[in-house]
């Protein structure tokens, strides 16, 4: 059997040098094993044939068998449209093409016998068909039609000719070369034991399926191989690394965390904060580097947590780092911790970009001597000219924010890699924390601290503005401040959405007793930052923003976040946004601003965030209206891996129960060296080669 990854696409046939450039361009396919691999993304039924006289404008597909009686052209230049009048003897249909009208008119005729297939409309009071599919009747056996697959083009494929009926047709051409079975590329008894069809049927079904149960059974087949070796890669590379690296013991919890414990929490842990802090303590202690994934919503407590196992490093004679993806952020951070340390002996340093000179030498020279027992920072701690005395403890905030190479060189800061704690406030529903994060144990915060108040979130249409206003003054006479997201910073052609220049002008003019901060991405950082501490200490009421304000900005004071066109946002972002108040004792609110033209999924979406503020809860509900492709950047900039076939939103259980078969796998053959595995361990190989860099995973 011939090698198909190695097998140019141009040399199919049907294919050539012209569309081979246009399916390596549009659709990254490059070889026949590519192509292979390019599923259909529906089916329709094409073994039942209708007559004009049964179909009205409503029906999603029909299929007729008839003639066409006459063919004319209408219209000039752009406008011009080719109609065929198509009758099978029980009424008369109009065919409509726009486009290729020259080629259609050399290759339909009149009075001949065709099968046309296609989707009916209602055009003045005509039924009509838009570019339709024909083939010559002759050929036409229905019972062979079955389930026609349909395949994702893109303009400018269908420009070239390359619709998905030609797809169908260059897969065809492909099983046609495939003259023995495609070599299998799971376990015979891992096959056997799960009832799985074989791959060559599999990949034959998939394309050509006769029957909806043979569909189902192929898919299955597709779905359980593809996420099985994205778990076992992950699992495997988690093992390897626990082999390879062995962590630093800390092994007592001494006097700056009982001091710390006793005299200076600012208040009673919660069940949940105390439970993470358990498990972080068995880690640290257990001899193997950790690797934690510590979740929770934004105000839930992580970086207390994270500051007393920092506490635990230095008991134990190390330093820690925490490292934040912006200055406004690192210098939050930074402020938090002296507070909370108060009066203890602990010395902590800020080290960012905009720190230089003498002020940098010094932290640079407390580093290397042990001086300086917390450092955070954002990407300067990486830098090379930072080196750290013993380096124990790294706690990474926001985690999707730093690059696989950039974490890689937090670990040569020590001879061992430190122990690694990532927090997120960015909650990730279980099936995609096991895809994204397989190799971290998940730990997570699901508790409020005590005193915080649930923010009340409220629909409001966008004509009840009156009332909005009133509301705000309200809250600003009660000294507290508020934030008015919109989604564009400026007005574009396409789109009436409130963009943020018209806004900030009707918010001041609105607002002419009160001073606005005004912040975007576009801002110089410098700019940005002076807006935002403006506001931080209370010298502007309002701040007009854009999603900038996501991740960050702790204002407790700040009381109201109204989002405009909160129809465009994603249910995590509006959860996000929502998270930037209700940080102090007082009541907060979320005001999500529509217009009244909802769509079923946006709808859906208002109601999840008025009724729930639970971030998990959000966050399975986003996966399964979006699927993981939108998680709003956090995910899928991590996920080293295509998914060609499986969904980690519809597949949840399928992904938990191919991880425990991967699992078994791993421990019962840990030398990979059992000969009924043979194919498994090659398969990995081959596929790590190809599409996924499992050290990105971590």
């Amino acid at each position: 059997m011939f090698d198909l990854t190695s097998r140019d696409i141009q040399y199919l046939p049907g294919v050539g040098p012209q569309r081979a450039a246009i399916l390596n361009k549009e659709l990254a396919i490059h070889s026949l094993h590519d192509l292979l691999y390019y599923f259909p993304y529906k089916y329709v039924d094409r073994s039942r044939l209708y007559r004009i006289c049964e179909i009205d404008g409503n029906m999603p597909y029909i299929q007729l068998k008839g003639e066409i009686l006459s063919l004319e052209t209408f219209g000039e230049g752009r406008q011009r449209r080719l109609v065929a009048h198509f009758s099978d003897g029980t009424g008369v249909i109009d065919l409509v093409w726009f486009q290729g009208i020259k080629y259609l008119l050399g290759r339909y005729k009149a009075h001949v016998e065709y099968v046309v297939f296609g989707k009916p409309t209602i055009f003045n009071g005509r039924i009509n068909v838009a570019h339709p599919d024909i083939d010559p009747a002759e050929g036409v056996v229905f019972s062979e039609m079955g389930m026609q697959p349909y395949y994702n083009t893109t303009e400018r494929m269908k420009r070239a000719g390359l619709n998905s009926h030609a797809l169908a047709k260059l897969e065809a051409n492909l099983f046609a070369l495939l003259k023995e079975p495609l070599a299998e590329t799971l376990p015979a008894w891992l096959v056997e034991k799960h009832h799985l069809m074989p791959l060559d049927e599999a990949l034959r079904c998939i394309h050509f399926p006769r029957t909806p149960e043979q569909l189902r059974r192929a898919q299955y087949r597709l779905k359980f191989e593809e996420l099985f070796y994205v778990q076992l890669g992950i699992l495997r590379y988690a093992k390897e690394r626990i082999r390879k690296y062995r962590g630093f013991v800390f092994a007592r919890v001494g006097e700056m965390f009982n001091t710390f414990y006793s005299h200076y929490l600012p208040f009673e842990l919660t069940g949940a904060q105390k439970r993470v802090i358990r498990e972080i303590r068995r880690d640290v202690g257990s001899g193997r580097q950790m690797n934690r994934l510590l979740q929770g919503d934004v105000g839930s407590g992580k970086t207390l947590v994270a500051l007393m196992c920092m506490l635990i490093a230095l008991d134990n004679g190390y330093q820690a780092c925490l490292m934040a993806p912006t200055e406004i952020l690192a210098s939050q951070h930074y402020e938090t911790l002296r507070r909370f340390l108060g009066e203890m002996p602990v010395r902590v340093e800020l080290l960012t970009g905009s720190v230089k000179g003498k002020k940098r030498e010094e932290i640079l020279r407390g580093l290397t001597l042990g001086e300086v027992h917390i450092l955070i920072g954002t990407h300067a701690v990486l830098e090379d000219t930072v080196n750290f005395a013993s380096l124990g403890m790294v706690v990474i905030d926001e985690q999707h924010r730093f690059g696989v190479a950039q974490r890689a060189k937090l670990w040569n800061k020590n001879t061992r890699p430190p122990h690694v704690l990532v927090m997120t406030a960015t909650p990730i529903p279980r099936t995609l924390a096991m895809t994204l994060y397989g190799d971290l144990d998940v730990s997570v915060i699901d508790e409020l601290p005590p005193g915080r108040k649930p923010i009340r979130t409220i629909h409001q249409f966008d004509n009840r503005r009156e009332n909005l206003y009133a509301f705000i003054r309200g809250q600003i006479r009660d000294g507290r401040q508020v934030y008015i997201v919109y989604p564009l910073i400026q007005e574009s052609e396409k789109s009436d959405l409130k963009n943020l220049e018209d806004g900030y002008g009707h918010i001041c003019e609105a607002f002419p007793e009160y001073q606005v901060s005004k912040v975007h991405g576009k801002m110089k950082p410098a700019d940005k930052d002076a807006e935002m501490q403006r506001f931080v200490r209370g010298e502007t009421q309002i701040m007009v923003a854009t999603t900038v304000i996501e991740v960050g900005v702790n204002v407790p004071n700040a009381s109201v976040m109204v989002v405009e066109n909160a129809e465009r946002f994603g249910l995590s972002q509006l959860h996000q946004l929502r998270g930037r108040v209700g940080r102090g004792a007082d009541q907060s609110y979320c005001v999500l601003v529509t217009g009244y033209k909802l769509t079923e999924d946006t709808r859906k979406r208002i109601e999840i965030m008025v009724n729930s503020n639970d971030g998990f809860e959000i966050a399975e509900a986003d996966l399964k209206l979006r699927g993981p492709g939108d998680l709003e950047g956090t995910q899928q900039s991590g996920i080293a891996f295509d998914l060609r076939i499986a969904d980690i939103a519809r597949d949840g259980q399928l992904l938990q129960f191919v991880r425990e078969i991967a699992r078994a796998v791993i421990d019962e053959d840990p030398t990979e060296s059992r000969p009924e595995n043979a194919v498994l361990w090659a398969q990995l190989k081959a596929l790590r080669k190809t599409n996924v860099d499992w050290a990105a995973i971590s």
